[in-house]
């Protein structure tokens, strides 16, 4: 079992960051809602799944809920980390803040080096709505774990070569339960996680 693990060499910064008002907001709700529905929490070991991020238009940094915060029923901005910069080259990630960068750093900032245009990201976790997906949007190979320049790469691959674009979400092929929606705003991803929800649920 390797859920939850940081697979990255994290460059972790301690001191504490202000985060802007809008997207403290924005990441604490969509969040805290994920986690009543289930998507984002942790399973019977402790270990947590699920994570949200969201940065500004035409800045790098991003901010990310932190490494082992699923266990949490509501967050606060001591349990967002702020992303300063990345190599997928050199599997490193240098953060700021009271708790590491989430183990799917990595794959949330391929998104944003893929579409300048997206700048919030939701991964949740979910076997109904994951078997429900698959085959429907684009996937990741079954080959390629979490967290991993590789993933990275297949991020990428996906921008290129699929209708990601358009439909807004990816469900990891070799992560089962694992589903990302992502958008130019939180309240965009939010919208395109909850419409398929409700989809799959009327069916």
């Amino acid at each position: 079992m390797t859920e939850g693990y940081i697979k990255f060499d994290c460059r972790w910064s301690k001191l504490p960051v202000e985060i802007p008002e809008k997207l403290l907001t924005g990441i604490v709700e969509w969040r805290n809602v994920c986690f009543r529905l289930d998507l984002i929490g942790a399973d019977n070991s402790g270990i947590g799944f699920g994570n949200i991020s969201a940065g500004e238009p035409g800045k790098k940094i991003f901010y990310i809920t932190g490494s082992a915060t699923g266990i949490f029923p509501e967050i606060t901005g001591k349990h967002i980390s702020r992303v300063d910069g990345y190599s997928f080259v050199e599997n490193n990630v240098f953060c700021s803040g009271q708790v590491k960068a989430s183990a799917e750093t990595l794959t949330h900032a391929a998104i944003y080096e893929a579409d300048p245009d997206v700048h919030a990201v939701i991964h949740v976790h979910h076997r109904k709505y994951w078997q429900a997906l698959m085959g429907q949007v684009p996937a990741t190979a079954e080959d390629i774990t979490y967290g991993t320049p590789e993933m990275a790469e297949e991020i990428f691959r996906l921008f290129r070569e699929t209708e990601v674009h358009e439909k807004k979400t990816i469900v990891m092929g070799g992560h089962p339960d694992g589903i990302i929606t992502f958008g130019k705003d939180l309240d965009e991803a939010g919208a395109v996680l909850l419409a398929y929800i409700n989809h799959i649920e009327s069916l």
